[in-house]
């Protein structure tokens, strides 16, 4: 605490009494400098050189000021005694010391108020605590110089009046050195904190954080290691990308160039589906994984999430995997994906495109309403019977049997793989 500063409610000291003669004139020495300022000097040295050997009793009065004025420093007191008054007497010492030899005692003096100001930041004493205790010191130090010196001689109290701006100069650029230096620590404490629980999480999302690390991890994102968690991927505008999670859901977002990830906590008020895309026009794109128990399978989630967006269509929307799990499976292996739709539907290369197209869309749409001839012809705008007839068609040019449980299950999967291929 630099003891230099004004106190919060004390207004600045004027401790001075009214000169009952008139002061003296301002004479110049050789040198051109004002002889009275030469005498003011003089004056204030000697009373600074009094409280240099008297600073262990103006160390405990400052404690004593502290303890009845600052509320922030009591704790401090009471927790370490000694270390605050070793560094209240290091303050005072400096402060006075620059009385005496500005020049000489200048660098040593801002490198007690700095180192100061960032060891009361890492402990979290409140700014503006720090600072009444600095405005205390310099309202004390000023306090017994003007005290020493109507002991001494009353008739050259009036002299320090000349000086008085350079002591409150004094303690008005060590506030600003010490508000520096706080808020200077401050932020690199806050981007540690954000650096580590971008670490964390990030450990949490790639499945490689330490069963040790997961109540650091819980407190540090403030969610709970044991619930239940599902995770989004969102890709898209960045501004835009946090709308795919409703109000109310616990979510940790951990952003990324590309894409962010948000660790959702699923609760029976807080679904999974209450991530959602409700305006795909914004060209934001989720994929919502399934859902796992505790934090330390968040891995798995994030995996899932990742495969469900390389699902979503590129104009934007919500794909959840569970909705997509035929299409997720062959995604998860584009080689046997390609692989098995080679072998299904390859017998089709030889037609023209734009037949094979339709065989297939027909196909599709056929599996799609549930194996209805009639009701993917209403699809389709045509006749059932031009929908039994393509089926037909189909199963004679690949040797497939719809009726087939085999044949269909492999089916299904090679048109999901020719999906998740064209998009």
């Amino acid at each position: 605490m630099h003891q230099a500063l004004r106190p919060r409610a004390v207004p600045r000291p004027t401790a001075l009494p009214r000169p009952t003669v008139a002061p003296a004139p301002r004479t110049r020495t050789g040198r051109g400098r004002p002889l009275i300022d030469a005498e003011a000097l003089r004056v204030l040295h000697r009373a600074a050189r009094v409280l240099l050997d008297d600073l262990p009793r103006l160390t405990d009065r400052l404690l004593e000021l502290l303890q009845e004025q600052e509320p922030a420093y009591r704790s401090c007191l009471a927790d370490d005694p000694s270390g605050t008054w070793q560094e209240a007497h290091r303050s005072l010492r400096h402060s006075v010391s620059s009385l005496l030899d500005p020049r000489g005692a200048r660098d040593a003096a801002r490198r007690c108020t700095w180192a100061i100001g960032s060891r009361r930041a890492e402990q979290g004493l409140p700014l503006d605590a720090l600072l009444h205790a600095f405005r205390l010191g310099g309202s004390l130090v000023w306090q017994n110089l003007v005290d020493e010196t109507s002991r001494h001689a009353p008739e050259d109290v009036r002299l320090l009046v000349h000086v008085a701006s350079d002591v409150w100069d004094f303690v008005d650029e060590h506030c600003t050195l010490l508000a520096e230096a706080y808020r200077q620590t401050e932020r690199q404490l806050a981007w540690q904190r954000e650096n580590r629980v971008r670490l964390l999480a990030s450990a949490l999302l790639d499945g490689t954080a330490r069963i040790a690390d997961l109540p650091e991890t819980a407190a540090a994102l403030g969610l709970p290691e044991q619930g239940r968690y599902t995770v989004v991927a969102v890709a898209g505008p960045p501004g835009e990308r946090a709308s795919v999670i409703a109000p109310g859901v616990r979510v940790h977002w951990h952003p990324g160039p590309d894409l962010d990830h948000g660790i959702v906590h699923v609760t029976e008020d807080a679904p999974g589906e209450a991530v959602t895309v409700e305006d795909a026009g914004t060209g934001v794109r989720a994929g919502v994984g399934g859902t796992v128990d505790g934090l330390a399978a968040v891995g798995d989630a994030r995996r899932l999430a990742d495969l469900a967006l390389g699902l979503c269509p590129d104009s934007g929307g919500t794909v959840r995997l569970a909705d997509h799990l035929p299409e997720a499976l062959v995604a998860s292996s584009p080689e046997l994906g390609a692989a098995l739709a080679e072998r299904v539907l390859g017998p089709l290369a030889e037609l023209d495109a734009g037949d094979a197209e339709v065989l297939l869309d027909t196909v599709a749409t056929w599996l799609a309403c549930d194996g209805s001839a009639q009701r993917a012809g209403r699809r389709l705008y045509c006749h059932r019977n031009t929908v039994l007839n393509r089926l037909r068609r189909y199963e004679q040019l690949t040797g497939r049997s719809l009726s087939r449980p085999r044949d269909l299950i492999e089916v299904g999967l090679a048109l999901a793989a020719r999906r998740v291929r064209g998009r």
